[in-house]
């Protein structure tokens, strides 16, 4: 199986606490000694992970160009799901599902953000485009902070027909769009729900825009026209989340 790195103590803490991959060694700079290093430390030990301790310029050329704040590890790259399988499997077992389409995101600060929402939102799962779009690597896992090990990812080759799929299946579908006159805070969100982003440029894409149920935006009162892709996931994630915990819904 394929090798990739994970970066920052944040990836791999979680990648050692989740136990979703394989992880072959740890690597941690001389010069570091606290106590998120001695906890990367305890675990690596208890799953018998290696680890070896280098100076930070070897971590500086095994990382670069990103900033590795003194931690690496040697992982099997990130597993994605069947989007199929995950959608059933999560409709199967969840009494209110919550999943999230991404059409077209590209930035990887942007996928890894919208990682991060979702888990802290509690999302189902996460389904993303497979061509032109961006993938799980090691920046996107570092943007993530570790929330790439608990949220279920796949890959759509083709969105507007897996939205159809997903309408026939009882899944609401929700299309976050700046443009759209209905506000996110009139829209009754205690249904099972498929949130979908558009891409940073072009936002949501014509065929994606027809299989929306409703089209919903977030109102602005600044001076800036709109928030970025991963801004605008995490508003209605959370107004997801607030009303169904208002309504004491999953």
């Amino acid at each position: 199986m394929a090798e990739e790195l994970l970066i920052g103590p944040h990836a791999v803490l979680e990648a050692l606490r989740a136990g979703r991959r394989r992880i072959e060694r740890v690597f941690l700079a001389r010069e570091r000694n606290d106590s998120r290093i001695a906890e990367i430390i305890k675990l690596a030990r208890l799953k018998g992970v290696p680890v070896t301790h280098e100076g930070r310029k070897r971590l500086d050329l095994l990382s670069k160009p990103s900033a590795h704040q003194g931690v690496l590890a040697e992982v099997s790259e990130a597993r994605y799901d069947d989007p199929f399988e995950l959608a059933a499997r999560i409709k199967a077992t969840v009494p209110l599902p919550l999943l999230v389409l991404l059409d077209g995101i590209q930035d990887p600060q942007n996928l890894g953000a919208i990682l991060r929402a979702g888990e802290a939102a509690g999302a189902d799962g996460l389904f993303i485009s497979k061509h032109r779009a961006a993938g799980i690597t090691p920046a996107v896992a570092k943007a993530s902070a570790g929330a790439v090990e608990y949220l279920p990812v796949a890959q759509v080759p083709g969105l507007p027909a897996f939205l159809t799929w997903l309408k026939q299946k009882g899944i609401w579908i929700l299309g976050a769009d700046p443009g759209a006159a209905r506000s996110l805070y009139d829209v009754d969100l205690s249904v099972s729900i498929a949130l979908v982003i558009g891409g940073e440029h072009r936002g949501l894409r014509p065929l994606v825009r027809e299989r929306c149920d409703l089209l919903a935006s977030i109102p602005m009162r600044g001076r800036v026209a709109s928030l970025n892709a991963a801004a605008s996931a995490a508003v209605f994630l959370f107004e997801i989340r607030r009303q169904r915990n208002h309504g004491n819904l999953r």
